[in-house]
C-alpha cells in the first residue's frame, strides 16, 4: 500500500460542522429543491444538524443543466429573501458543481466562473466512464487560477486501483470532497468502501451534504453520530470550517 492503514484509536469529541460546501438548495434549476418551500425545509433541516453557512452549488452541465452565473445568483438572491423572511439564522453563499463535459474548457476560460470562495472549482465527472482529457481540465483549472475540488471521487466506479488512481489526482493538486451519507452505504457498498478508503488514508478535504432532498437528512442526521464519522476527523485534514 502507498499510504498507511488506518490505526483505531480514541476518537475525538467532533463538533459539528459549521459550513457544508456542496448542495442543491436552490429550487427549479436542477435536480434539487422543486420549489421554494422544498429549500427552506432543507435549510432549516441542515441548521438544525449545526450547519451556520451553507454554500449551495447548483449544476452546471452543458446538455441537462445549462446553467450560469447571471441565473444562478438570480435564484441566489430570491432563496436570500425568502430566508430572511422566514428568519432563519443562516448565511447563504453559491458556488457550482460543474460537469466535466465538451463545454467545460470554455466555461473554466470565462470569467463568470462559479468558483467557491473565488477559489475552489468543485467539478464531477460521469461515475461510469473517467474523461478522456480529465487531466487536461484539471490542468485548465489550476492554470486559471484556482484549486479544483473533485465531488464525491468515493462514487466513481471507473476508479478501480484505489492506491495508484486516487495517488495521480492528489499528485495533480486536487482536493477531495466526500459525501458523508457514502460512509452510511447510501449510495451504495462500492461508494462506501472507497470512503472509507480515502478516510483512512487521509485523503478527505472536504465532506459535504450533497443535499438534493429531504430523504437525504434523515441519513445525514444517522450517520454524523457515528464513530465512522468521527473517525474522518482523527486522520483528514477537514477544511469546511475554514470557509466560515
Amino acid at each position: 500500500m502507498i499510504f498507511p492503514f488506518f490505526k483505531k484509536k480514541k476518537l475525538l469529541d467532533i463538533k459539528p460542522l459549521k459550513v457544508d460546501i456542496h448542495s442543491h438548495l436552490i429550487p427549479y434549476i436542477d435536480d434539487g429543491a422543486k420549489s421554494i418551500e422544498d429549500s427552506i425545509s432543507l435549510i432549516n433541516a441542515l441548521k438544525s444538524l449545526g450547519y451556520k453557512k451553507l454554500i449551495t452549488t447548483p449544476h452546471i452541465m452543458s446538455d441537462a443543466y445549462r446553467n450560469d452565473a447571471t441565473n444562478i445568483y438570480e435564484g441566489l438572491n430570491l432563496l436570500k429573501q425568502r430566508v430572511i423572511q422566514e428568519k432563519i439564522d443562516i448565511d447563504i453563499d453559491v458556488g457550482a458543481e460543474y460537469y466535466l463535459d465538451d463545454g467545460f474548457l470554455d466555461k473554466i476560460k470565462s470569467k463568470g466562473v462559479m468558483a467557491i470562495n473565488d477559489r475552489y472549482v468543485l467539478f464531477e465527472t460521469s461515475y461510469l466512464s473517467k474523461p478522456i482529457l480529465i487531466e487536461d481540465m484539471i490542468f485548465a483549472i489550476s492554470s486559471e487560477g484556482y484549486i479544483p475540488i473533485m465531488a464525491h471521487p468515493e462514487r466513481y466506479r471507473y476508479v478501480k486501483d484505489l492506491s495508484k488512481e486516487y495517488k495521480r489526482f492528489k499528485d495533480l493538486g486536487v482536493m477531495f470532497q466526500c459525501n458523508i451519507n457514502s460512509f452510511a452505504g447510501y449510495y451504495g457498498n462500492d461508494a462506501k468502501q472507497k470512503a472509507l478508503f480515502l478516510s483512512q488514508n487521509g485523503m478527505i478535504d472536504f465532506l459535504g451534504s450533497d443535499l438534493h432532498h429531504i430523504k437525504q437528512i434523515e441519513a445525514l442526521a444517522k450517520v454524523i453520530q457515528t464513530d465512522v464519522y468521527k473517525a474522518i476527523f482523527e486522520t483528514n485534514d477537514i477544511k469546511n470550517d475554514k470557509l466560515f
